[in-house]
Formats: C-alpha cells, sequence, structure tokens
C-alpha cells in the first residue's frame, strides 16, 4: 500500500491547506495494532484507568480553545458548537472514569456450591474481561464526540481495552492533536503512548478491521461503508465484533389531535431540529407524517415560516455538499412531491435548508418513492401528509430500524386517552430510542442512554452512548472450582476490592 499525505481541507473553500499526515501504510497499521496490544497490561489496574480518563478530560479542557480552533477551521461547525461538544466529550470521559470506580459493570456473580439444587452446583464465579485491541472508526460530523476521544474510545478504554483509531479525513489535524493530548495523559500515569494508536487513509481502514490482534471494533458513519467494515469483520477467519452506526431516517409521528392542539409550536421544533447543525445530526428528523386538513395546513405554514428564516450553512466537505444537492433534485422530481421551501445551493459553498411534501399514501406500497424512506444528510426531510391513521401506520410498516422515533400526542392523549398506547408501541420496534411530544437531536450522557438501533441504525443490539456502552468491549468468564489463591480480586469471598457484586443470589452493594 503506497503512502500518500493527508491534507487539512478548508469546507468553506473546498481548499487544500496544508498536509497534515501521511495515510498509513500496512506495515503502519500493524505497527500501531502490536504497539496498542503491548498496552494491554497497562490499564489492568482500574485505579489507574479511571485517573487516566479524568486526566484527558482535563488535558483536553486544557486545550480547548487551540482544539476549537482547529477543529472549526477543519469542519466550519462553529466556536459554539464545538466548544459544547467538547464539554460533552470531557464529561463522557470523566462520567466512565466513574464508572470504572464503582465496578458494577464487571457483573460479578458468585455461587457457592448447593449439592441439594437439580443439578448439583459447583462453586462458579463470573465476571467480566476486556476483549483486547479496539478499532474505532471515527465519524466526520462529531469531530470530538464520535471522533478520536469520543463515545466508542472512551468506553473502549474504560473497559481496560487498548484503542486504534482511524481517523476521518475530514479532520485529520484535530485528529493529531488530540491524539497527543491523550497520549500525554497516558503516560502521566505511566501507561505506553501505544495504547492509543492512530492511522489515517481508506486502506488503512480496511487494514485495521482485519488486523487478527484487533477484536472488536466500533463504527459511525454511512451505510456503504459501514456495511463494507461490518463484513469484512464477519469474513475474517476469527470474525469479530462489529458495533457500527450506519444510517437512520428518524421518524416522526403527529396525530390529528395534536396538530390541532399546537400545530405553530410542532411546526417550530420541527424546523430547528431539521436544521440544527446544517442538518448533520444523525438522528435529524428526515420523515414526518403530518395530517391532512385544516390543521396539518396550519403545522406546515409554522414549519414553512421558520424554515425559510434559517440561513444557509456550510456542509461538512464539499463531497456532502453535492450529494445533498443531488439528493434533493432526485427526491424533488418526484411525482406528486413538492417543495414548499425549496433546499439547494445557498452560495457558491453553502447549503439552504428546505422540505418536501408527498402524499402519505405513495409512502404505503413499494414504488419509486421509496427514495423517500432513505436518509438524506444535510438540512432536508419530508413531510408525508396521511389521510388516516390506516395509512400513518402502512408508512410506518414499511420502515427501516432507525436510532429514534418520536410521536406527539395531544395532552389527552398523553395521558392515555385514545390511541396513545397503541401509537407508543408502534413505534417501539422501529427505534432504540422512542420520544413523546419532544425532538431527538440531541443525545443525552446518561446512564439510562441507548443510541442504537434495528439495522440499518446499528449493526448490534447495544449503544454508543451512555454508560451501557463499555458491554461492547467486554466477554464473560465464569471459573469452576478454583481455589481463593488463584481467583482475581473482584472474585474473591471477602470482595477486597469493595464491588457491587450478587453472591448466593444476593444482590451486595
Amino acid at each position: 500500500m503506497a503512502a500518500a499525505p493527508v491534507w487539512s481541507v478548508d469546507p468553506r473553500t473546498g481548499k487544500q491547506r496544508e498536509q497534515v499526515a501521511v495515510e498509513a501504510t500496512a506495515r503502519e497499521v500493524d505497527a500501531a495494532v502490536r504497539a496498542a496490544h503491548a498496552a494491554r497490561g497497562s490499564l489492568a489496574d482500574r485505579t489507574v484507568r479511571a485517573a487516566f480518563l479524568r486526566t484527558a478530560a482535563d488535558q483536553l479542557q486544557a486545550a480547548k480553545d487551540q482544539l476549537v480552533e482547529v477543529a472549526d477551521a477543519e469542519t466550519a461547525l462553529g466556536p459554539v458548537r464545538l466548544t459544547g461538544e467538547l464539554a460533552r466529550t470531557c464529561y463522557q470521559l470523566r462520567a466512565f472514569a466513574d464508572i470504572v470506580d464503582e465496578g458494577a459493570f464487571l457483573d460479578v456473580v458468585i455461587n457457592h456450591p448447593d449439592d441439594t439444587a437439580t443439578p448439583p452446583i459447583p462453586d462458579l464465579r463470573r465476571y467480566k474481561v476486556p476483549l483486547g485491541v479496539v478499532a474505532v472508526y471515527s465519524a466526520s460530523n462529531f469531530p470530538f464526540a464520535f471522533s478520536v476521544p469520543g463515545g466508542d474510545t472512551a468506553s473502549a478504554l474504560a473497559a481496560g481495552c487498548p484503542v486504534v483509531v482511524k481517523a476521518h479525513p475530514d479532520h485529520p489535524a484535530l485528529s493529531e492533536l488530540v491524539a497527543i493530548v491523550l497520549r500525554r495523559a497516558a503516560a502521566e500515569h505511566g501507561i505506553p503512548e501505544g495504547v492509543l494508536g492512530l492511522v489515517h487513509g481508506f486502506e488503512a481502514g480496511v487494514e485495521l478491521v482485519k488486523h487478527p490482534l484487533v477484536t472488536a471494533a466500533g463504527f459511525t458513519g454511512s451505510v456503504r461503508g459501514g456495511r463494507a467494515l461490518f463484513d469484512a469483520a464477519a469474513a475474517r477467519p476469527v470474525p469479530i465484533p462489529f458495533h457500527g452506526e450506519l444510517g437512520s431516517l428518524n421518524p416522526v409521528l403527529i396525530t390529528e389531535a395534536a396538530a390541532a392542539e399546537r400545530a405553530e409550536a410542532i411546526g417550530t421544533g420541527l424546523a430547528g431540529s431539521m436544521t440544527l447543525g446544517v442538518g448533520q445530526f444523525c438522528v435529524k428528523p428526515g420523515l414526518v407524517l403530518a395530517p391532512a386538513g385544516d390543521a396539518g395546513d396550519r403545522l406546515l405554514k409554522s414549519l414553512t415560516d421558520a424554515v425559510s428564516d434559517v440561513d444557509s450553512g456550510v456542509l461538512l466537505d464539499h463531497r456532502m455538499r453535492d450529494n445533498f444537492l443531488a439528493g434533493v433534485a432526485e427526491r424533488a422530481e418526484l411525482p406528486d412531491v413538492e417543495s414548499p421551501v425549496t433546499a439547494g445551493a445557498g452560495g457558491e459553498h453553502t447549503v439552504s435548508p428546505g422540505f418536501l411534501t408527498v402524499p402519505a399514501g405513495k409512502l404505503a406500497t413499494e414504488g419509486e418513492h421509496d427514495l423517500l424512506l432513505e436518509e438524506c444528510f444535510g438540512p432536508l426531510t419530508v413531510v408525508a401528509r396521511y389521510a388516516d391513521e390506516d395509512e400513518a401506520k402502512s408508512v410506518l410498516s414499511r420502515l427501516p430500524g432507525n436510532l429514534t422515533a418520536t410521536v406527539h400526542l395531544s395532552g389527552g392523549e398523553a395521558a392515555g386517552e385514545g390511541r396513545g398506547p397503541e401509537l407508543l408501541a408502534e413505534l417501539t420496534p422501529l427505534a432504540g430510542r422512542v420520544l413523546v411530544n419532544g425532538w431527538p437531536t440531541g443525545v443525552a450522557v446518561a446512564a439510562a442512554q441507548h443510541h442504537g438501533g434495528p439495522y440499518p441504525a446499528t449493526t448490534s443490539t447495544s449503544t454508543s452512548v451512555g454508560g451501557t456502552a463499555i458491554e461492547r468491549w467486554l466477554r464473560p468468564v465464569a471459573y469452576q472450582g478454583a481455589p481463593e489463591a488463584l481467583l482475581p480480586a473482584e472474585l474473591r469471598d471477602e470482595n477486597p476490592l469493595g464491588i457491587p457484586r450478587r453472591f448466593n443470589g444476593v444482590l451486595e452493594r
């Protein structure tokens, strides 16, 4: 594999600015993975691990001004958005440090022998151990939270797994700077810098998922790219878990009663959600089922006014801009599709937001309008107007898996009247997060969070956000009949580490 330069590109102009790094060769990928593999032992001590994560957060925060400046130069996301994203990333690192300290993620279960059971139970002790080196594939739209220091990296390190990150080509300079900060934090705790590897280049990403010492992978990106890596992970002589976030339409259902009750507020809220970050959020509402009739007309007028007031913005790169413009044009040309606010080129390097409308019946059966059921990355949504509940239900039944699904109910429906409970049940199979009277943009870092969903939203049932994201990088091991002197401290009767556990059927905290 020939080496090639990696350039920093200005998304506002599409021009190259400076050479940042060189695309990694197969030999360099191998070296990064082997260095990470050799660093596994340095993460064995949970106290050291937690301290490393907190130091990483502190040092990222200390370097905020430089990091945000470089991130904005490469992504055009703006200092306000990027500062908030960096703060979220630091919070996430500290949250995982707390999880490591607590130890409940180890799922310790101890059963003493019981000859009276049928069949008899021997001495069994179970907990979870780290898988090994994790490959992380950065996303373009979150250069901190889903990139080098993001949730995949933070949760893998918290689990005790070294990481090799494949940098995203949209922010190579930032990736290099962040890697330096994280390695410096590691060194403060005696952890080898190889605990965090960084490689650039498409071929490097392919080599990474195929490397025999890589034990799992986390990916955030497109369906096409993610599916190719997913298939490569499954085709290895020893297949590995591949936790990929690939794409999501994030449907929204608005009941007729909700529209009658607050059409204007729903229209304004939808405009804010679909245009947030120039529509470059993975949970952007891309399909909205709204009623036909007067209430639906009022909702569309509110949406039209609000979207019309949103300025044009810069997408992450010119390839995405070209794809967005082509996607909008192709969808707008379909029969019976209208554009109350036309999305398109806002200037030489920007795009303007808009939305399309279509009778919901056009989506209820397979046909040329199926294109409207595919994600269009950028500030565009499709409003499908349904004539009755059966028509809306028919459209929902045809949707693929999603990260989120949202329903807007009236006050009475939200209180359990009418079809409120039924609608919630209909949306649950579609997504990993179901919202009522809210908007999906904004994914809180919380213990109860789930950021995942049925395929193609994700390739596994796990979450990439929240405390349980750590579970992706662990596997259970049970010891049977092992003398206490040979057991790890986590599995000894006296519980010297004070870990929450289930001891002979009793939950101990």
